[in-house]
């Protein structure tokens, strides 16, 4: 080095300055939106790339993942003033994703209009995944975040994620959305739903929600492939309406659920009583004036919609009251390729009509008589997969047996120890001409 000279320290290049713009924006769509907006300080590059961001993230700045803790959440007021001038500065820049997530504390009802307004903002950014969030921990009567009363129109919404969300009629009147294929509902409360409608969901999943006692919600969702319905913890059960495209259907009602269907005066599902509410009045109770309504004598409440599927789980822990009900109507399984119950008595109760009457248009009957079903599992009460037991069986010809069909392929029978329930279904089952074997599973 001569004398005199100093030596220039190369200059240290951005890495992230080669990239395209649509890249980084898509990788700032991963943080939380106070992160995003702080790299304006970075560079000149910097300055203005946050604002075109994919996606929103609205949440605590340490953004936590689903699910939080209470104390984790941040709160709308804290929130409040920084989402209000993000909003403002970006303007309607499409997004494609966005997440609300935060507590509205009991004193702060004056956000929840503010809240709601957000919502619509970010909706009218043609955002295509849609996770709210939103919950009210402190909130004397519950923690559902209500929604207001408006319609939801997207042409651009695609995919719908609702946690701890209080709705309406109103929001999800879906017919404005063409483009929504899946809705995902947890926690939600539908005590004021009368009706779920969209022609366009594919996918449907609805977890441990609330529902009316005085008034029976109905899905209309008939271009579904997907139903999850697991675990209602109060109100009456949901009614399904005609899904002639469904592929699969899980459907459980777990313990601890309070279900408001009943009757009083039977156990079967009809007490011949017109003005009974439990036997007759389904197809919404005491809001639409369904009593003494001769139709409603044959209404299913959610067998008859899920009569399209190939493949069906029903998982009954408490004995509901309305599959016993269902499985008096007159049903057929054409497509059933596979079926899983988990409870002898489901099972008992599903066949003992047909034994009986030999009826080929009976829901006991049918699915083996014009369906093509492959496998049936079952699944003692209370015992789940760690099986001990395993016993397999298929049908055996017999010449004029018109009660089970030749489709039948396997029949499997998994349970802790072979106990009265389970010699009740085999029982049935040989009546049907169904051999088996019988597997013990060694222990290690």
């Amino acid at each position: 080095m001569s004398p005199g000279k100093t030596s220039k320290k190369p200059a240290i290049q951005d890495p992230f300055g080669l990239l395209p713009d649509e890249v980084i924006h898509h990788i700032l769509s991963f943080l939380p939106a106070q992160q995003v907006v702080r790299t304006c300080v970075l560079a000149q590059l910097w300055r203005c790339l946050w604002e075109g961001a994919t996606g929103l993230r609205i949440t605590a700045p340490n953004a936590p993942e689903l699910p939080v803790a209470p104390d984790d959440l941040a709160t709308s007021g804290e929130l409040r003033e920084f989402v209000d001038h993000l909003l403002l500065l970006r303007g309607h820049t499409p997004l494609d994703t966005c997440l609300l997530m935060f507590n509205v504390p009991e004193d702060a009802d004056a956000d929840v209009p503010h809240v709601n307004l957000w919502i619509r903002h970010v909706i009218r950014c043609q955002v295509r995944r849609l996770q709210l969030s939103i919950s009210r921990e402190d909130k004397a009567e519950g923690l559902h975040f209500y929604v207001d009363n408006l319609p939801l129109v997207s042409r651009h919404l695609t995919r719908l994620e609702l946690t701890d969300t209080g709705l309406n009629d109103s929001f999800l009147d879906l017919s404005g959305c063409p483009l929504l294929e899946d809705l995902e509902i947890y926690n939600g409360c539908f005590v004021c739903v009368k009706r779920i409608l969209s022609n366009s969901v594919k996918r449907l999943t609805i977890e441990c929600s609330i529902f009316s006692d005085n008034i029976r919600t109905r899905i209309d969702v008939p271009s579904i492939v997907s139903l999850r319905v697991k675990d209602p913890s109060w109100g009456k059960t949901p009614t399904l309406g005609s899904m002639p495209l469904l592929v699969e259907a899980f459907v459980r009602f777990g313990l601890g659920a309070e279900s408001m269907d009943h009757c009083d005066n039977s156990d079967s599902g009809d007490c011949n009583d017109d003005q009974c509410e439990g036997c007759y009045a389904l197809e919404g109770d005491q809001s639409n004036d369904s009593t003494n309504n001769d139709t409603n004598r044959n209404r299913s409440v959610l067998l008859q919609g899920l009569s399209e599927a190939k493949s069906l789980v029903l998982i009954d822990d408490i004995e509901t009251y309305i599959f016993k009900r269902d499985m008096k109507w007159c049903l057929t399984f054409r497509k059933l390729k596979y079926l899983s119950l988990n409870d002898t008595n489901l099972y008992s109760r599903a066949f003992a009509s047909s034994r009986e009457a030999h009826s080929l248009y009976s829901f006991q009957g049918t699915y083996f008589m014009y369906g093509q079903l492959l496998i049936y599992y079952i699944i003692a009460k209370d015992i789940g997969p760690e099986h001990k037991v395993e016993i397999k069986g298929g049908h055996t010809p017999v010449q004029g047996s018109t009660v089970i069909s030749e489709n039948l392929r396997i029949v499997e029978v998994k349970c802790e120890v072979v106990d009265e329930r389970v010699l009740k279904v085999l029982s049935l089952l040989n009546t049907l001409n169904i051999d088996f074997n019988y597997e013990e599973e060694e222990e290690v």
